[in-house]
């Protein structure tokens, strides 16, 4: 724990004293806990790891072989528009935190006037295997919200799964997606899906 405090205080340009504050402990006590010459209790690990904007597991130096997540991807979806299918590829970032994803699409997928939006969500990472969690359209007067059910491949190159949301103009829809680390293999892999009606 001493050096995981020092290394992340250094991290976040933060001297002992401003981090003491931030977790409402005494300076004296991060000089100590830093110095490994005491441990905090677990209510004051929770207060120095949310100051240092870690978990507890990281504090204590426990890093996991949680798959990393975090970056550039794109996202591949079926879906319609004008009841015509489209199957827009689109940019998107993800930034993990543990088991949390949160997507945010860079741009919109589909360049029809009226047609595509952005929009950002939330996953929850289950066991390096499945991403569930929601999505709402970023743009004002957009409607757009569902959920996302993704399995993750093993070696997390890319996701494939099912959105399930309410439409910009209302109705239920629900079709296959892709989230890969490059644009042609998220646009394949959803071809791939569609036209083999595979189930994810």
């Amino acid at each position: 724990m001493p050096e995981v405090m020092r290394s992340r205080r250094a991290m976040l340009s933060l001297s002992q004293a401003e981090l003491a504050h931030h977790a409402g402990v005494d300076k004296r006590q991060i000089r100590r806990y830093e110095a490994g010459e005491a441990q905090p209790s677990l209510p004051v690990a929770r207060l120095i790891a949310e100051a240092l904007d870690v978990t507890l597991d990281e504090l204590a130096g426990n890093h996991g072989s949680r798959v990393g997540l975090s970056g550039q991807w794109w996202a591949s979806w079926q879906t319609q528009t004008n009841d015509t299918p489209a199957y827009p590829t689109q940019p998107v970032t993800l930034t993990q935190r543990d088991d949390l994803v949160q997507i945010h699409a860079d741009r919109r997928g589909l360049t029809l006037p009226g047609a595509g939006y952005t929009w950002r969500g939330e996953l929850r990472l289950w066991d390096n295997q499945v991403l569930m969690g929601w999505y709402v359209a970023d743009e004002a007067g957009v409607r757009s919200m569902g959920t996302l059910f993704m399995r993750l491949h093993t070696h997390g190159q890319h996701m494939i799964g099912r959105w399930v949301g309410q439409s910009h103009d209302g109705p239920m829809l629900t079709g296959y997606g892709v989230i890969a680390r490059d644009e042609q293999a998220a646009a394949d892999q959803l071809r791939h899906l569609v036209e083999e009606g595979m189930t994810p």
